[in-house]
């Protein structure tokens, strides 16, 4: 009669992956890694622009 508690189960581990991480697209791969933009409308455009211009071009 031992007063010590069972162990917790642990999680498995992840599988180690030996695949060539070059021949996997990345997001910079894409227009959207690169800030591509969805379709939108003039008054959207103005607003990115807005939101996004640097201070010293205030």
């Amino acid at each position: 009669m031992s007063s010590t508690p069972e162990p917790e189960p642990r999680a498995p581990r992840p599988a180690l992956v030996f695949d060539d991480p070059l021949d996997q697209q990345s997001s910079d791969d894409t227009d959207r890694g690169w800030g591509g933009r969805s379709e939108g409308d003039s008054a959207t455009d103005l607003k990115r622009f807005l939101d996004e211009k640097p201070p010293h071009h205030l």
